[in-house]
């Protein structure tokens, strides 16, 4: 009897092909909605092989609905929706895929900035509804981005990308993290270190960027939108949690800053429904890692996973490898 693969949500036709080749997929064909914990129990006890994505919750009642479950195989960097745990129990290995999604998540980290800043989307709303206000109306007036001060809160991997991309706008750049760069970095990046509340006070934008920790959770809250100019504009594409959706409901309800643009939240898949009530809010659904070329490797690589274990091999991006 062939191996039997569940997938979770459609995938590039290359990883698919690759997986047929080596067992019996089934997969739900509906890209636009999260399979509920009910359904995707009972998708478990009908395969041995898990192939799941980030927003899928693999919770103890998921594992346990097939005693003869051998995988779960994550399209997600950190498998946060899995009970890594009971897995581990179980010795069911539990496989990610590594770190690959750096420019393609400063490149949307990009666009909704300039979208909050030129009211892109306000405009592109107001043109369907059959206005046209005028080349020079004063209707759907932004902010400039060029030679504007960008503040990055987390310099790691994204917030470096986010930097380098900042020099084509000529944009002074403020940073802040746990642990100060060496000057030679720093020069190198064209930024400067500073501490939370001068990034906040001195920012047209602010950009977030940082890990998501108990610590770090609502790192940005009414104190913190406070401290920003009132004309500045805040950008999430890290994690949720790390700002309070009530608190910037209300900020940008007040006008306490211009603007806000997100792709992340704190209860994901739920948004604030404050927050959907801002006019001066860009929303997007945790886009990050949306490019053709992206999705294609990261599926080929959770497949790859698969197929290892398949071939009784330890697979390459265990993520608990206290199993073997």
């Amino acid at each position: 009897m062939r191996p039997r693969i569940f997938v979770t949500q459609p995938i590039p036709d290359k990883a698919l092909s690759l997986l047929r080749r080596h067992g019996d997929v089934a997969l739900n064909h509906d890209s636009a909605r999260i399979m509920t914990r009910a359904e995707l129990a009972a998708a478990v006890r009908e395969c041995e092989y898990l192939f799941c994505l980030l927003h899928d919750t693999v919770d103890r009642d998921v594992i346990g609905a097939n005693p003869d479950l051998r995988m779960i195989a994550s399209m997600a960097i950190i498998p946060a929706g899995i009970d890594v745990a009971e897995a581990t129990a179980r010795r069911i290995p539990v496989t990610t895929i590594p770190p690959m999604v750096t420019e393609e998540t400063a490149d949307l980290a990009w666009g909704l900035l300039f979208a909050v800043a030129r009211n892109i989307v306000a405009g592109d709303r107001t043109l369907r509804q059959g206005l046209f206000p005028g080349s020079q109306s004063m209707h759907l007036v932004g902010r400039g981005v060029y030679g504007k001060t960008l503040g990055i809160v987390g310099l790691g991997r994204i917030g470096e990308a986010m930097a380098r991309r900042a020099r084509g706008f000529d944009m002074r750049v403020l940073y802040t993290k746990r642990s100060r760069l060496d000057v030679g970095r720093e020069q190198e990046l064209g930024v400067e270190y500073v501490s939370l509340t001068e990034l906040l006070h001195g920012s047209d934008f602010v950009s977030i960027n940082a890990v998501s920790t108990p610590e770090t959770r609502h790192l940005i809250g009414s104190a913190e939108l406070q401290a920003m100019k009132h004309t500045a504009c805040l950008i999430n594409t890290a994690r949720g949690p790390l700002v309070d959706e009530a608190a910037l409901a209300a900020a940008l309800r007040e006008k306490v800053i211009a603007g806000a643009a997100l792709d992340v939240y704190e209860h994901e898949p739920e948004v604030h429904p404050a927050l959907k009530e801002c006019d001066n809010a860009v929303l997007t659904p945790h886009l990050g890692s949306a490019v053709t070329e992206t999705r294609e490797r990261m599926a080929l690589i959770v497949a790859e996973n698969i197929i290892a274990v398949m071939g009784g091999r330890r697979p390459p991006n265990l993520y608990n490898p206290e199993i073997y």
